[in-house]
């Protein structure tokens, strides 16, 4: 379900989207557990290494690219509610990344609209942020109830998008799979990387990353010489200017 933080301003012409798991909250690690753990409560032996390249996927997607074509898919189901079950366990210990409520406080103060497009189902999206903590400087977040399909197709930042009423051509990315930066590929959205969520920087630059950096605190050190930076100089530009990502 979209949920939106408070009252959006209309007539908003950029925004910047942002992926929560490993680009804002320090979890991608602690999902990769959670998947290892359900799998194994299955009788799956799925490498850690492994599960961690798929995190940033839809849950559904992760355990039919991880698990055996010929598998009994009845379980996937159960899977899903081991995993939900586990890492439900380790929200009181998500911690935001460095940096991140202050970026996403300077982009709103530039007057972007800010969105949170994650694939996540929605109690775990309260969770992590709630452990953010920066609602007051997001307009909306989306999760996996509002995507008929996962991260790598489009349909969350699509979601995101309508959400905040910003048009494609108008918005960045923010994100640390390479399913985030497909994701943005395929609408064509100028995306960042971060390699916080434990992705390389090259990893991310051949999944169509424009840019990349450490993480939220290197992202906002270096914010005016960013993509989002010329959407902050766009927007304070009242006669505007067209947008070229």
């Amino acid at each position: 379900m979209i949920t939106q933080s408070h009252a959006l301003v209309r007539g908003r012409r950029f925004g910047v989207l942002f992926d929560v798991d490993g680009t804002l909250v320090d979890s991608a690690y602690i999902h990769t557990l959670a998947w290892w753990q359900a799998f194994r409560q299955h009788q799956y032996d799925v490498p850690m290494a492994a599960i961690h390249r798929c995190v940033g996927m839809g849950g559904d997607r992760l355990v039919d690219t991880l698990l055996p074509a010929g598998r009994d898919r009845e379980a996937d189901t159960e899977i899903l509610a081991s995993h939900a079950a586990v890492f439900a366990q380790s929200w009181p210990s998500l911690r935001p990344f460095d940096g991140a409520k202050e970026l996403l406080a300077q982009c709103h103060a530039g007057g972007l609209a800010v969105a949170l497009a994650s694939s996540a189902r929605t109690q775990d999206l309260t969770a992590t942020r709630k452990a953010l903590g920066a609602d007051a400087f997001i307009h909306a977040a989306t999760s996996a109830d509002d995507a008929t399909a996962s991260k790598p197709d489009p349909d969350i930042l699509v979601a995101a998008l309508e959400a905040v009423g910003v048009a494609a051509a108008g918005a960045v990315y923010v994100g640390d799979a390479v399913w985030d930066m497909q994701a943005a590929a395929a609408l064509g959205i100028p995306a960042i990387g971060v390699t916080c969520g434990g992705t390389s920087a090259a990893e991310l630059r051949e999944a169509g990353a424009a840019e990349v950096y450490n993480g939220p605190r290197d992202l906002l050190d270096n914010l005016q010489a960013s993509a989002i930076g010329r959407l902050l100089t766009l927007e304070s530009n009242p006669a505007g200017g067209r947008w070229e990502g």
